[in-house]
């Protein structure tokens, strides 16, 4: 071949392998997936989820979760089920509402597996007999604060036809109503329960002692997807579970991360806040088979079928494969 040429074949050559390159790009350099990752409130049993992204877990799973504030349960949970968030945090009561109405989503985990909230009272509200015919602030019908208040209110020997149940939104919001008495009781969990105490509000019923059974912080998606984005929920429960191992170990790192969230600067309500969060969270976020059945009972007249509400095939799916081994090695659990 003459020399120009062969001159002129290797530049055309290095032109398109230059254009090759530049055009590809690795599968680990590949734009993140958003994921759209909604939560009730910003509370303790969100740790999992904040110590992923603050630690990059999430990044490296190839996913960037945006995580918003939906105040309430059962909103976050209309707005997973009309396909407005990918993934929700919210007990098992918002699944069992949606449901029964026409939805399809189901939880897949779970970030806490018993009740959380302490029942606060208005300033002058310290009997069942001033509690009754009083407004009991909720965030939203459904939800965990909604379905748990059956339970508070039977220790005070009262239905929750004695009291009216209005929605009021976020536990400061909550927080705010209750010490004014523009609300009679409110149930709150932490880090805001720790702040109603330190402000002197006053506890008319605690569930947390009684370690009831529940699934109250749950990650929930819509059931065509746990087939139809099968890779991206594996990926997600991955970050999350890594962030929840980290967040059990790392204290010093973990109250760094609830300090900024939830923008905590107490440090005595910090020590609660991690320390109820370490005492209850689920290390593999398994979901508890009797916290179900005990929520399921508090919702007769309908499905009682614990397939219709939650699917652990996912995590099921994570354990087979080694990861919660891998993951008790690497953190020494």
């Amino acid at each position: 071949m003459p020399t120009k040429i062969y001159a002129r074949c290797v530049r055309v050559c290095a032109a398109v392998l230059a254009l090759v390159l530049v055009g590809w790009r690795p599968a680990t350099a590949q734009e993140p997936i958003e994921v759209k990752a909604g939560i009730s409130d910003p509370v303790n049993t969100v740790l999992a989820w904040y110590m992923a992204r603050d630690a990059g877990l999430y990044a490296a799973e190839g996913l960037k979760v945006d995580i918003v504030n939906m105040s309430g349960g059962s909103r976050g949970a209309a707005e997973l089920q009309a396909g407005r968030l990918d993934i929700m945090h919210v007990g098992l009561s918002s699944v069992i509402r949606i449901n029964r109405a026409g939805g399809d989503i189901r939880s897949i985990g779970s970030l806490s597996n018993v009740i959380r909230f302490t029942f606060f009272s208005a300033p002058g509200i310290k009997s069942a007999a001033e509690l009754k015919g009083g407004v009991i602030g909720v965030s939203t019908f459904g939800s965990e604060s909604d379905s748990t208040v059956t339970l508070a209110l039977a220790r005070l020997a009262l239905t929750r036809n004695d009291v009216v149940l209005k929605e009021y939104g976020g536990g400061m919001r909550r927080l705010d109503a209750v010490k004014s008495g523009e609300i009679k009781a409110t149930p709150l969990n932490e880090p805001i329960a720790s702040l109603a105490r330190a402000q002197g509000v006053n506890v008319l019923v605690d569930l947390v002692p009684e370690q009831i059974p529940w699934v109250f912080s749950s990650i929930v998606v819509r059931r065509g997807d746990i087939a139809g984005r099968r890779d991206l929920l594996i990926r997600f429960l991955k970050g999350t579970i890594e962030g929840n191992y980290l967040a059990l170990n790392d204290e010093k790192r973990a109250k760094e991360v609830l300090a900024k969230e939830l923008k905590v600067a107490d440090p005595k309500v910090l020590d609660i806040t991690y320390n109820d969060f370490k005492a209850q969270s689920p290390a593999n976020i398994e979901i508890s088979q009797p916290g179900a059945e005990n929520i399921l009972a508090q919702f007769p007249g309908g499905s009682q079928r614990l397939e219709d509400y939650v699917d652990a095939s996912l995590l099921a799916a994570l354990k087979a494969e080694g990861y919660f081994t891998a993951m008790q090695q690497k953190y020494r659990r």
